[in-house]
């Protein structure tokens, strides 16, 4: 990228997995209607106080201990002053001077992003725009959330793009948040800067309006781009806060950019300093156990896979349980993770089924691969009946009452090639002359006959000697 270096920060506002608000006992949903998840408290009722959510505060000490950031015993709640219609209060209750952890990192292969600070703080409400009117939904307003805010550590569009895959993984395997983008439970506000290297950072740009991680990529890589356009120009770079058009795939300037004079930070009166005791700490500690990048490596090492398969496999804590429970009793690493990465999540996501529904028992799906391991069916079979047991069919009993076992018999299949031959005359003579695809064409036809009950490796010996004879 010529002679110039980005330089960027991410702050993460990540939605915690608890039942009620962060000061009050209103639900916490998705799915309700307009402001019918409100209370005087979370609405902003004057003479209301908040009562804090023990819950929050384990799952946001859990997320920092994960990151490994030193929790601190004392940590203050403030308020945020600004106005904004979906803040009822006027401010925000969050934490500024003295945040709930500080000084983490997040490994990223040899490399880590230092983790700045991680606190508490309470969502504001949801701004729904018509074509007439701006309607307020005060529903989200309360929610707990955890701020996470790296160092300005990463160097580029594509390692904040991992960064933000590492970190999500993280709070789902610890239970601590869904991280589901779409739902706004996990939302990024990175900031960038451009200057040339060997020079000092340059003027910092937040970019709001990311509504999934590619965006955030996506983004960054217009934004420095046009850093570095302006500074080739001699323009100056002005600090504001900026609007990611989603349609022309570009960034708009959405107001100049506040400094933290500017939201008269103070100590929120209504709520005591937050102390922590090392009892808490080791309690949270022991919920988190082991982490996607530690689970990667060991299951690198135990089962001899593949980086790619191990990196899919650990990449939900659900998806690697899973594995590990199927691979206990068919002692098959490879077969294992091929099938249940190419055929079972193929047809979870052919049905909209996510990995922590899925239907089929690892115990089933085990003794699935146990019939393939054996050669009592192929693979083909096996794909196709995995809608049958995933109704909690045992796959034994649907091979037999189907009819679906191997064909072994080389007779049989002789005669099955012989008669798919005869019939397709025309690309035989164009086999003959050079079109060697059409050899595809004649294996898919003698599965298609066979319901996919034939060995495709013998198949495809015996077709070779036959077109060979030809």
């Amino acid at each position: 990228m010529r002679e110039y270096e980005a330089v960027i920060g991410m702050e993460l506002h990540i939605q915690l997995k608890t039942m009620t608000k962060l000061f009050c006992s209103c639900p916490v949903e998705s799915e309700s209607e307009a402001n019918t998840l409100i209370c005087p408290v979370c609405a902003g009722f004057p003479g209301t106080l908040p009562v804090l959510n023990e819950e929050a505060v384990k799952l946001a000490v859990r997320t920092a201990l994960a990151l490994g950031c030193g929790v601190n015993r004392i940590s203050i709640f403030s308020r945020k002053n600004y106005f904004y219609p979906d803040l009822p209060k006027g401010y925000q209750i969050t934490q500024y001077e003295h945040p709930l952890a500080e000084n983490g990192k997040l490994i990223m292969g040899n490399r880590a992003i230092r983790i700045r600070r991680i606190h508490l703080e309470e969502d504001s409400g949801k701004l729904i725009h018509t074509k007439d009117a701006t309607l307020i939904d005060l529903n989200r307003a309360g929610v707990p959330l955890v701020e996470i805010v790296t160092e300005p550590d990463i160097r580029s569009a594509k390692k904040a793009y991992t960064y933000i895959i590492r970190l999500r993984e993280i709070l789902r395997y610890i239970g601590v948040s869904n991280a589901d983008m779409e739902k706004g439970e996990f939302r990024c506000e990175p900031n960038v800067s451009v200057h040339r290297k060997g020079e000092p950072f340059g003027t910092r740009r937040e970019i709001k309006n990311l509504n999934s991680i590619r965006q955030v990529e996506e983004s960054l890589r217009y934004e420095i781009e046009q850093q570095i356009n302006m500074l080739e120009k001699g323009k100056k770079i002005r600090r504001a806060t900026l609007l990611w058009d989603v349609k022309e795939k570009i960034t708009r300037e959405m107001r100049m950019k506040e400094t933290e004079e500017d939201y008269r930070y103070f100590d929120e009166p209504d709520l005591p300093p937050l102390c922590i005791p090392d009892s808490f700490i080791s309690e949270q500690r022991n919920y988190i156990g082991e982490l996607p990048e530690e689970r990667r490596e060991r299951m690198h090492k135990q089962y001899g896979l593949p980086c790619n398969d191990v990196d899919t496999l650990a990449s939900r804590k659900a998806l690697a349980d899973y594995f590990e429970d199927v691979i206990k009793i068919t002692k098959d690493p490879r077969l294992t993770a091929g099938f249940i990465l190419v055929e079972l999540l193929g047809f979870l996501n052919e049905n909209s089924i996510k990995i922590e529904n899925n239907p089929i028992s690892h115990e089933h799906l085990s003794e699935l691969i146990t019939l393939m391991k054996k050669g009592i069916i192929t693979r083909t079979v096996a794909r196709s009946i995995l809608p049958q047991i995933g109704e909690g069919k045992p796959p034994t009993k649907v091979v037999k009452k189907l009819g679906l076992e191997k064909i072994e018999g080389k007779k049989v299949i002789d005669n099955i090639i012989q008669d798919i031959l005869n019939e397709y005359v025309d690309e035989v003579k164009r086999y003959r002359e050079g079109k060697s695809g059409l050899f595809d064409f004649f294996v898919g036809e003698v599965m298609k006959t066979t319901k996919g009950k034939a060995n495709p490796r013998v198949v495809g010996k015996l077709l070779k000697e036959h077109l060979n004879k030809i």
